[in-house]
């Protein structure tokens, strides 16, 4: 064992001379909770390790005693003296019980599980008994056989998490000092250290809230193991089908003929015992036919057929303990009764990723539902990670792997384009699209049910991949969206990303009802999707039109296009495509329909040579008796004509075919087509609007890359805490979720640990009162209704303005409190004037916090003429917030009005992203309206609703959705 896993292994910030769970005798005469399993259940959590495969993490219970025992039992003596600083051989039953009873809150244990048994410990004590309530001794210790796993870091970022809820702010440890390596695992998560030195230990003490630093480890982290999971899927050294039959008309059948027609590099176990493969249990549908939910398998009916001993040529085994070679992709394609038993095969075996093409689960109803959470729960404990149910299967054309696993016959060649399919029932009419169109692929998932494996996962796959330049998803939800979001995001800055989602009716009730994206509008994620640079389709022949352009043509430089044709009629289709796309067509050449091939060859070289052209549409029809060979040939040469300012991309209309057309592909070296191909389409409309697609990418990735902007005169740790306060105080108001709407007087002291200013105001309940605060202000002044009802009307029946003196603010007091009914009601310094706009944060449970820009009033509300970004936001957001509305030309200087400060709302909507990001528990923020003008924006109103942390599983420390 390396040092390296040494120092995992006690992942030592354990390794102390008094352990957190041998502490001072007062922490141990602390009373426990009467229930042993009384934590947050927030805090269990599926995590993938550095090796991709799935641990469960639980806090510690009483019931954990002889797991501890055990694991103990089984560490090294070298990983014993690393945790302990001495030889530890057994713990004795009072240790025992200590470590295993704990309070959830001064006290905090998290068992890492695999399959029944425990395989890492953190815990840390809080130390307010050495005059510390702020700090807590932290302490982890890992099991050998799993040491360089990354499971040290994994249980210090959730101990820390559940540390900061419940009020520490600080972690300590003691190190030994021959154990430097330990150490670096707390900075390498990122934490600023402070250290000491006492003879053979070394001291450690680190804040524990989230730093800059520390979530780009994290993410960086999560990005690696998730890539790893996805790779062992992916690029499996075995496969075993279980539910191989003889029979042509099963599933099993097929799949296990198209991994050996696929030339798998690796060996294929058949598996056809009773009731996994011949007989009446073998599964006759394919994914996508839903069929009722699952019962699980009767003895009889496993026993009730005989096995034959090799399915197509190959020796077959009883079961997948059988097999006596390791098995690291399990195919399963047997009845939804028979997983189960399947599974448990699977578990003994060791298999490291399942792909369960069976149906009957989810999409059959609720009853498949139960049965479909219950497998992921197992395949997850067990360590392993799952594709379906309900999957056709996955594929990977690298030519060292050559698997197709899936139910298609005839899968695209090999390519530079990974595919993301989630629907089963499509997907073979999907694939053979692509391979009509001559799209390679170089790998293909199809997740059917999507219970496990995603889109995100194949995202941070294809990221590193080298052999992936183009990704497309064809998705029926986005399942988790905010982390969609963060991962497309990155990688769009360097490949394209093509979506496609279906339509809402596509899904069952049972499956609408959990999917995280059900609260979502089109609109918002539409926007939210743009900001992370995913080119947002509505067919699958738009998804492959964009990815023949993207797979064989370079990106445009700018929208400069030039079309060229002998067709004026197709011509002027194309361009009204290409203006509608954002192009520009500098000129349309109509060369007429008798032109020549020298003719063609002549104006696309010329058009390609141009720095005045960024991009060329060639719309060709064959005249009569005319060879068009000659033409392609001639049209490939004008498009490798030089030019100075780099390649350009050119798309055609060619013959109206769709793909790559064999006189314009530039074959690669397995006589595939290869980067410079020209594709052609069907039609000119969607050849320009291929074009325009591939601009709008260009265009997103030239923007710089703004970076998440903290504004100056900012006070977090002030405005954390009197949220908390607020919080903590009276229940007067809160729902029963918890949260609360705080007054406007609390709002508006939120907002300015923000450097956010309220135009002033006092709430006065009396003539008087109203009489001695507009003195106090200053005339003119406003008087004006509390409630929100008043505030809104389009009338603005629910207020007084230009007040100018005390007779005139008494007069308007009277009126609104008989009118309104408030109260309460608020004199306000009067704003200059400026044109209403408002800012929202709202949380969604899909994508987080919200933060959307527009005019303010009923009006644009009923219109939704609003923009959207995803909270933390960048200067650059902000800017193109502001410009999103349809309204926003408004804000512009229009009909001669002059135009408002832009950088004043631009610093309000960074000031109240910041605010949000900070601060989790503001779950709602309400600015409206706030005055623009040429002098800057005026808040005239502000409410905020603060409540609970949500839990996602995008937020905190890393856990698998």
């Amino acid at each position: 064992m390396t040092d390296q896993d040494q120092t995992e292994a006690s992942t030592a910030a354990a390794a102390q001379a008094n352990p957190p769970e041998a502490a001072s005798g007062e922490a141990a005469d602390q009373p426990q909770p009467r229930d042993p399993w009384a934590y947050p259940r927030h805090w269990i959590a599926d995590v993938l390790a550095s090796d991709g495969g799935v641990v469960h993490l639980r806090p510690i219970v009483p019931d954990d005693a002889d797991r501890v025992v055990r694991f103990h039992g089984g560490l090294s003596e070298r990983t014993r003296y690393m945790r302990y600083f001495g030889p530890t051989p057994t713990l004795p039953p009072r240790e025992v019980a200590r470590m295993t009873t704990v309070d959830y809150q001064k006290r905090v244990a998290i068992v890492a599980v695999l399959g029944g048994d425990i395989i890492a410990i953190g815990l840390y004590e809080g130390l307010e008994f050495d005059g510390k309530p702020e700090s807590a001794e932290v302490a982890f210790v890992v099991a050998d056989d799993h040491q360089g796993r990354g499971l040290g870091p994994i249980l210090l970022e959730h101990l820390a998490g559940a540390a900061a809820e419940n009020g520490f702010t600080r972690f300590e440890a003691e190190v030994l000092s021959e154990n430097p390596n330990m150490v670096a695992v707390f900075r390498d998560a990122g934490y600023q250290l402070s250290r000491s030195f006492d003879g053979s230990t070394v001291h450690v003490e680190f804040l524990i809230d989230p730093t800059e630093a520390m979530l780009s480890v994290r993410n960086a982290r999560e990005r690696a193991s998730e890539a790893r999971s996805v790779a062992n899927l992916l690029r499996p050294a075995s496969v075993a089908v279980i539910g191989a039959s003889t029979d042509p008309k099963k599933v099993g059948n097929a799949l296990l003929a198209n991994i050996i027609a696929g030339g798998f590099t690796g060996p294929v176990f058949p598996v056809n015992g009773p009731g996994n493969g011949d007989g009446e249990d073998g599964q006759d549908e394919a994914p996508g036919s839903h069929g009722p939910g699952p019962t699980r398998s009767t003895p009889a009916q496993r026993r009730g057929h005989p096995r034959p001993p090799s399915v197509r040529g190959i020796r077959a085994y009883r079961t997948v303990r059988d097999v006596p070679d390791p098995v690291d992709l399990a195919v399963v394609a047997v009845p939804a009764g028979v997983v189960d038993d399947v599974l448990d095969d699977c578990l003994v075996k060791g298999v490291r990723t399942l792909v369960v093409v069976s149906s009957g689960f989810g999409e059959a109803g609720e009853a498949g539902l139960e049965s479909e959470h219950r497998l992921v729960e197992q395949v997850r404990e067990h360590g392993m990670r799952l594709v379906g149910p309900n999957a056709l299967g996955v594929a990977n054309n690298d030519p060292t792997i050559a698997l197709n696993a899936t139910l298609a016959p005839r899968i695209p060649a090999a390519g530079r384009v990974g595919f993301f399919c989630q629907s089963g029932a499509l997907g073979i009419a999907i694939l053979d699209t692509a391979a009509r169109r001559q799209i390679g692929l170089s790998t293909f998932v199809s997740a059917g049910n999507r219970a496990d494996v995603s889109g995100n996962d194949l995202l941070q796959y294809w990221d590193s991949d080298t052999t992936t330049d183009v990704v497309l998803l064809y998705l029926e939800s986005f399942g988790n969206p905010r982390k969609f979001s963060r991962i497309a995001r990155r990688v769009s800055r360097s490949k394209p990303i093509v979506a496609v989602k279906s339509g809402k009716g596509a899904m069952t009730a049972a499956r609408a009802a959990r999917s995280s994206a059900a609260s979502l509008d089109d609109q918002i994620a539409q926007m939210v999707l743009e900001q992370a640079g995913v080119i947002q389709v509505n067919t699958i022949s738009e998804l492959f039109d964009c990815a023949t352009v993207f797979a064989y043509q370079p990106l445009p430089r700018g929208p400069r296009t030039r079309i060229i044709g002998n067709s004026s009629v197709l011509g002027s289709l194309a361009a009204d495509i290409a203006r509608g796309g954002g192009l520009e067509v500098t000129d349309a050449i109509d060369l007429g329909a008798g032109a020549t091939e020298d003719e063609f060859e002549s104006a696309v070289s010329d058009a390609m040579s141009d720095p005045a052209v960024d991009a060329v549409i060639v719309v060709f029809v064959p005249p009569v008796a005319v060879d068009a060979d000659w033409h392609a040939r001639a049209l490939m040469a004008a498009a490798n004509t030089p030019s100075a300012d780099g390649p350009k991309p050119i798309v055609t209309t060619f013959l109206a075919v769709e793909g790559i057309p064999p006189g314009l592909m530039k074959p690669g070296a397995n006589g595939l087509p290869d980067v410079g191909s020209i594709p052609s389409y069907a039609s000119p409309e969607r050849a320009a609007n291929a074009l325009a697609r591939s601009w709008q990418y260009a265009r997103w990735r030239q923007r710089p890359e703004s970076e998440v902007h903290r504004p100056d005169d900012t006070d977090p740790e002030a405005a954390r805490m009197f949220v908390r306060e607020s919080m903590d105080g009276p229940d007067d108001g809160a729902d029963s979720t918890g949260e609360r709407t705080l007054g406007h007087v609390e709002s508006a002291t939120l907002l300015a640990w923000y450097g956010i200013s309220v135009v002033p105001f006092r709430e006065v309940s009396t003539m008087h009162e109203a009489s001695a605060a507009a003195r106090a202000m200053g005339f003119p002044v406003a008087v004006k209704a509390t409630s929100q009802t008043w505030r809104g009307r389009l009338d603005r029946e629910g207020a007084r303005l230009d007040l100018p003196d005390a007779t005139a603010v008494i007069t308007a007091f009277a009126e609104l409190s008989e009118l309104t009914g408030d109260k309460m009601l608020h004199v306000q310094k009067m704003a200059p004037k400026g044109i209403g706009t408002m800012i929202r944060v709202r949380d969604d449970r899909s994508f987080g916090s919200l933060i959307s820009f527009g005019l303010s009033g009923r009006t644009f509300d009923l219109l939704g003429d609003h923009g959207y970004r995803a909270i933390p936001i960048s200067p650059l957001d902000a800017a193109e917030l502001i410009d999103e509305p349809r309204s926003s030309p408004l804000l512009g200087g229009y009909a001669g009005e002059p135009p408002v400060d832009r950088d004043a709302l631009a610093d309000l909507l960074l000031r109240i992203s910041t605010l949000v990001d900070d601060i989790p528990e503001v779950r709602e923020v309400l600015c409206d309206p706030i005055l623009a003008s040429p002098d800057g924006a005026a808040v005239l109103n502000a409410l905020i609703r603060v409540g609970p942390v949500p839990t996602r599983a995008d937020t905190g420390p890393r856990r698998l959705g």
